[in-house]
């Protein structure tokens, strides 16, 4: 199943587009600032989250609106998905499927979606936390529950900092109960974040060196995998967490180690092109481990125009094998031309969409 009859209604510069007839190849061609970005954008926000720009949800809504935005899609003919902002509740993300209100997080229940996009060249460069955040997004393209554990565990890890951060010492029976509760909640998004490494590193280990780069990972959890033991080890370091008024054990001091194999040369060390080439063959092998009981969608925004033919043509060859529909963008048809005879060509200009093939 893919998405088709898409419609952005007052979404950033698209006041009322519709695109229909959509193929596995979705190519969106226009100038910068035209508002191609802006389509995947809305795309990706039929996962839970803030998108692949993660922008506030007052920056959505265009300004010639009333402050409200939406966007829906049929998928596979059978299920019309939406969401967007009501004017009425700018802070509010609504969600829908077939016409009733879902939660937000319901959205992953129907839908795995992946993206790279040239922000994401920075990933190695970063602090932990936006690797953790790559991590969580390529877990929750699997693992639709991970959304809520994730959830819980803030939650509880935002409290528990409140409380060491206080100036009377907390109530020692509230502190375990809080600590239970981040201690379940955090050792399944541990949990699952091992697992979304160890499934993403045997499919790399199938791959050949070239084309891309191939990648080695290393999956450092920041405290025990175990509910008990975190528990225990939360407890046991109050003391040290209070002077430092946060907590410094658990998933969110997780890190994920990249390596360019063959160089054994880690991700941060290695040239721009590299690093490009590593994140492609990384979120191709993601791409992979979608097949499943759920549609898949891959938003590629302004990937082609960097590669070289012989990485272009190897690309599309592996996203032509793949069941995700794809959406890219580009300033020129150009590059695409390998897939173009087989994918709907849209010109997007100034907020508008017409379809050309």
């Amino acid at each position: 199943m893919a998405l088709d009859r898409i419609t952005l209604t007052h979404f950033r510069n698209h006041p009322e587009t519709r695109l229909d007839g959509t193929a596995q190849f979705n190519l969106l061609m226009g100038e910068n600032g035209a508002g191609k970005t802006n389509v995947l954008e809305a795309l990706s926000l039929f996962a839970p989250g803030r998108g692949l720009r993660r922008a506030a949800l007052t920056e959505l809504p265009s300004q010639s609106g009333d402050g409200g935005c939406a966007i829906s899609a049929d998928l596979g003919g059978e299920v019309q998905l939406g969401t967007g902002i009501r004017a009425e509740r700018p802070g509010r993300r609504v969600a829908q499927a077939n016409g009733a209100e879902i939660p937000a997080l319901g959205l992953s229940e129907w839908l795995s979606i992946g993206w790279l996009t040239p922000a994401m060249d920075r990933l190695f460069s970063e602090g932990a936390g936006a690797r953790r955040r790559f991590l969580d997004r390529l877990v929750l393209a699997l693992e639709p529950s991970h959304a809520k554990n994730a959830a819980r565990m803030e939650s509880a890890l935002r409290e528990r900092n409140r409380l060491l951060g206080e100036a009377i010492e907390p109530d020692p029976a509230w502190l375990d109960a809080l600590e239970g509760q981040l201690a379940e909640a955090g050792a399944l998004v541990a949990q699952a974040r091992a697992r979304l490494v160890s499934a993403l590193s045997e499919r790399l280990a199938l791959l050949p060196e070239a084309p891309f780069a191939r990648p080695e990972l290393v999956y450092q959890p920041g405290g025990p995998l175990e509910p008990a033991a975190l528990a225990a080890e939360l407890a046991s370091t109050r003391r040290r967490d209070r002077a430092a008024q946060r907590t410094l054990t658990g998933p969110h001091r997780d890190e994920l180690v990249v390596t360019m194999a063959g160089k054994g040369q880690p991700a941060s060390a290695c040239s721009t092109g590299e690093q490009k080439a590593l994140l492609i063959a990384m979120t191709l092998a993601h791409a992979d481990l979608l097949h499943g009981s759920r549609p898949a969608l891959l938003l590629l925004d302004e990937v082609a125009a960097h590669l070289d033919p012989l990485r272009r043509a190897a690309l599309f060859g592996r996203l032509r094998a793949g069941q995700a529909q794809v959406w890219l963008t580009g300033t020129e048809l150009a590059p695409f031309e390998a897939i173009s005879a087989e994918a709907a060509v849209w010109r997007v200009r100034d907020g508008s969409v017409e379809r050309l093939a």
